[in-house]
């Protein structure tokens, strides 16, 4: 049984006491009472966590024109980007900032199984940071931030720390245990596979949700609907509140910056935002045991990091076997794909995330049919509650 969130369990189990107690009612009726109540506060904090972002954007976009925070864009890339160049980046920390303070605030205490995905978005948060300010338009060094290696090295080994702290038991770690919900079967144990599993789970979605910012509002819209997607199955399990009240924070925090990433953008989410919030995807899904789900809820993610790596691989193999050089798409990934197919930002963007809320449907649907093995005990120290027969 997952114990990242013991206290809250503890919790909940002394409001149910009061409830059954003081409304003479039976423990579902209490159970469901709590949770209606909990996803009022998380969409409270949604709606919060958008108001919050609206307003720190319009100061933070005026920090960065300030300081002249912009994007140097890839010459190797479509020509009718170059046009972007100097646009504004780094505009990922008003998605970020408003999250970690809100969280802190309202959905902490007592949820200690939050430090996690605070953590991830922090330490992802500066990585990409770093990265995106070597890639300015005014830095000193010809360069589009850290070479591919490099990257991937600073990413394998946070990766591998919060991999840890997800595995590890308590109070060194969340004690998750390797624990994974597979639809139509229950819950399976995979034991220390879960490390290195997400460890690659996080390193490849950080690194999916990065390749996707590449038009405005692709990466933003994908995102608020991955975790919409995610709060409404950690609502329906009822036993992540923490990560439902979470996953709507970020949702709302995400469609207060599509506000300026609208096209045409005021500002990119840059790399802070991007390896970040896909991390912080990642660590959610791990978190909630359902993460066999999220290759199909980012199935855009997933398409925009194969076609990438197929293209370079198939690239690289050609030129090895024959001496030239083959692609198979006409440029990588996938969105530049059908951008020099003729299809405009405005169509691949509404598109791909059409594609999104049809797999995100899907993806409810098969949480909804895991096959919950028992019902969580009742601690032995607490008075019994007769269940109603059935």
């Amino acid at each position: 049984m997952f114990t990242g969130d013991s206290d809250g369990i503890h919790r909940w189990w002394s409001l149910i006491q009061i409830y059954t107690i003081e409304k003479g009612t039976t423990v579902q009726d209490a159970l469901r009472s709590l949770l209606v109540l909990d996803m009022s506060r998380a969409l409270l904090l949604a709606a919060g966590a958008f108001v919050v972002t609206l307003i720190f954007g319009r100061y933070w976009l005026k920090v960065l024109r300030r300081y002249r925070i912009g994007k140097r864009v890839r010459v190797d890339g479509p020509q009718s980007h170059l046009v972007k160049t100097g646009t504004l980046t780094m505009g990922g920390l008003m998605i970020i900032a408003p999250v970690i303070v809100l969280t802190m605030a309202f959905n902490l205490v007592d949820r200690w199984s939050m430090v996690v995905p605070l953590v991830t978005l922090i330490l992802f948060g500066l990585l990409g940071a770093v990265d995106d300010y070597l890639s300015l338009e005014r830095s000193a060094k010809e360069q589009y931030g850290f070479s591919e290696r490099v990257k991937l090295i600073f990413q394998i080994v946070l990766a591998l720390g919060i991999s840890l702290a997800l595995y590890l038991p308590q109070p060194f770690g969340l004690a998750n245990s390797g624990l994974v919900r597979i639809p139509f079967v229950g819950s399976y144990d995979i034991g220390f596979w879960f490390f290195p599993v997400a460890a690659f789970i996080i390193v490849a979605t950080s690194n999916a949700v990065n390749l996707t910012d590449g038009l405005d509002g692709l990466a933003g819209w994908n995102l608020a609907v991955a975790f919409s997607a995610y709060g409404v199955i950690t609502f329906l399990s009822g036993e992540f509140t923490n990560l439902m009240t979470l996953s709507f924070t970020l949702v709302g925090a995400c469609v207060a910056f599509l506000w300026y990433n609208a096209h045409p953008a005021q500002v990119f989410m840059g790399d802070l935002g991007s390896m970040a919030l896909g991390a912080v995807l990642a660590v959610i899904a791990l978190q909630s045991q359902q993460w066999l789900l999220l290759p199909l809820i980012g199935v855009v993610f997933v398409g925009e990091a194969l076609s990438s790596a197929i293209q370079k691989g198939y690239y690289k193999f050609s030129r090895w076997r024959t001496g030239t050089p083959v692609r198979v798409f006409r440029m990588a990934p996938l969105h530049h794909h059908f951008e020099l197919g003729g299809w405009s930002e405005t169509q691949i963007t509404q598109r791909f995330v059409l594609i999104t809320m049809v797999a995100t449907l899907i993806g409810v649907s098969l949480a909804l049919s895991f096959q919950q093995p028992h019902t969580a005990q009742i601690p032995a120290s607490k008075p019994s509650i007769t269940e109603p027969e059935h």
